[in-house]
């Protein structure tokens, strides 16, 4: 069969390389595949197709700074691509995020509406059946069961001048309905749940968790310790692609001044500027692009921490785990499905609950030595 990806990267960040490995397992078993793609590929192992170029990404990021209409955007871009679809006539379509300024979903839908193919729909968050934002947890919002209008999260990502939610709202609740032959997946008990109190209740809903390469993300040996002087630190690590808000990096600051010697928080994926004015026990360090490295930094951790309330997953979460090492996340989130599945630690929202479930596995350690 032949299939073709839809995502706004190719083999970049987590969606990206969920994606370039889904498409590795069904080549593996004799299907032909493409990643069609809106601003980034990092590999082209598999065959891709960009969709449109840093222009049209350009001009459609302008447009939603202003007007707040993103996803609408990229008309002629999506035309053409379009054209490329219909000439390699896929037996299934696979989407995953169509947000990111790089495709119109209103000429995708109404391609889909009619084009008689098995369509597979994965969710990465929540941006399907809102009006504009892709969580809406931290901001208590739960405008989206009903109509999105008047957004408390207009200044946050994807920022807007002008509130076009209640318009933007409506028209995806018209076109993402009553697909033919349209199935959902997601990654997460949580994210469906939230699924089916949305406009997309009547799709069938599938929980297919995410997965690592486990010849990669194992228990891995490095000199991690002894290149940062950590030979006899407790180690507390937090890895994030980007340190946003709603990562927990404040939660960090605050649980900075909480743990005593010998612990000390190692971040990774920080940007020079979240580098500067850091607590002296927090050492800050930018992203790595080796996900042995990565593997190795998990691996020498005493506990791994993921303070963030919107997450679809916990990609993190899962990786450290495969390394060997303890996460501790915040209950009601997504993450504690998968801290849960891998012997972690879920507790109440907080640096000092954070704070405490640490100490009590310093506590424990230290008994054991």
């Amino acid at each position: 069969m032949k299939y073709l990806f839809i995502n706004s990267v190719a083999g970049y960040g987590s969606t990206g390389k969920i994606v370039l490995s889904a498409c590795r397992g069904l080549e593996q078993q004799g299907h032909t595949c493409r990643i069609a793609y809106g601003r980034r590929c990092t590999d082209n192992s598999v065959p891709t197709m960009a969709i449109g170029n840093v222009w049209d990404y350009r001009l459609h990021a302008l447009q939603h700074r202003v007007f707040g209409t993103g996803g609408f955007g990229s008309k002629t871009a999506t035309i053409r691509f379009l054209r490329q679809v219909r000439d390699y006539d896929p037996d299934v379509i696979w989407l995953h995020n169509l947000h990111g300024y790089y495709i119109h979903v209103g000429l995708l839908f109404d391609y889909l509406r009619t084009c008689g193919k098995k369509i597979i729909w994965t969710l990465h968050d929540c941006w399907a059946f809102t009006g504009n934002c892709p969580y809406f947890t931290i901001a208590g919002c739960d405008k989206w069961k009903r109509c999105c209008g008047g957004c408390p999260q207009k200044g946050s990502y994807p920022k807007a001048l002008l509130d076009a939610t209640g318009k933007n709202y409506l028209r995806k609740k018209e076109l993402f309905t009553g697909i033919p032959d349209l199935t959902l997946e997601v990654p997460s008990q949580w994210l469906a749940d939230l699924v089916r109190e949305s406009f997309l209740k009547d799709y069938p809903i599938r929980v297919v968790p995410n997965q690592v390469d486990s010849s990669v993300f194992k228990p891995t040996s490095g000199d991690f310790r002894k290149l940062w002087n950590l030979e006899d630190a407790f180690l507390v690590l937090g890895v994030a692609n980007v340190w946003e808000p709603r990562k927990g990096l404040a939660d960090f600051i605050q649980l900075a001044t909480l743990l005593p010697a010998p612990c000390r928080i190692v971040l990774i994926g920080l940007s020079p500027a979240q580098m500067q004015g850091l607590p002296a026990n927090i050492l800050g360090l930018p992203r790595t692009g080796s996900a042995r490295e990565l593997a190795e930094i998990y691996t020498t951790a005493d506990v791994y921490v993921c303070p963030s309330l919107e997450e679809t997953f916990g990609m993190t979460v899962l990786e450290a785990a495969s390394c060997g090492t303890t996460p501790i996340v915040y209950e009601n989130t997504a993450c504690q499905e998968v801290a849960a599945a891998h012997g972690g630690i879920s507790v109440p929202p907080g640096a000092e609950h954070l704070a405490k479930a640490i100490l009590e596995i310093l506590e424990r350690k230290q008994e054991e030595a």
